[in-house]
């Protein structure tokens, strides 16, 4: 009777394990953190809606700091995978590098870092592409935004091609300082990431 008990609650506890929630872990910078706005608004807590409202049980984790870059990030990051042990890890960090102007070079090395140490730690990866307004000179700016496709070919990361596609440069679409998208612009942002995200769920 009692080994039955034991093993009844063994298995309650085994079930308890499964069940419980996996974890999306999101390391950005301004755009994630929802800069200028209610975080309720920010395309990630769109994310973590969607995510429930179609049946996917998935906690959202926000780890996304404004101004943040990616050697920020790579310096976060093993703390932040201790801490959650996420299943999935979405990238979306490189912007800040490119405004000031830093080599691509050193920005290509951090995001490679990040993805492999969360491909160790077990997660699926998806990185958030991004591009520069044309002001930085042709060859900066196509050299940054090669960087993403980039690492994502050499560690077989998911790739989001250009996380502002249909945002960047449209006026409604972004806040008074020509950087951070509007409330109106989150569900867009949304969408770019969503086709690139599902796949993984």
């Amino acid at each position: 009777m009692r080994a039955g008990v034991i093993g009844t609650v063994l298995c309650l506890l085994l079930w308890g394990q499964g069940a419980s929630a996996a974890s999306l872990l999101v390391v950005g910078d301004s755009i994630s953190a929802a800069f200028g706005l209610d975080t309720r608004q920010g395309w990630v807590a769109l994310l973590q809606t969607r995510l429930t409202g179609r049946g996917y049980d998935y906690q959202v984790v926000n780890a996304s700091i404004s101004g943040d870059t990616s050697a920020g990030g790579a310096a976060r990051l093993p703390g932040l995978l201790v801490e959650h042990r996420p299943d999935l890890v979405i990238v979306e960090l490189g912007g800040n590098d490119g405004l000031r102007g830093q080599p691509p070079a050193q920005l290509q090395q951090n995001l490679a870092n990040m993805v492999r140490q969360s491909q160790e730690a077990g997660a699926k990866v998806l990185i958030l592409g991004m591009k520069l307004p044309p002001n930085y000179g042709q060859r900066y700016t196509t050299a940054f935004a090669e960087v993403f496709p980039k690492v994502a070919r050499e560690t077989g990361a998911a790739l989001v091609p250009f996380l502002l596609e249909g945002i960047g440069g449209v006026p409604s679409m972004m806040q008074r300082d020509g950087i951070h998208p509007t409330a109106q612009a989150q569900s867009r942002l949304l969408e770019n990431v969503w086709p690139h995200l599902q796949p993984l769920l």
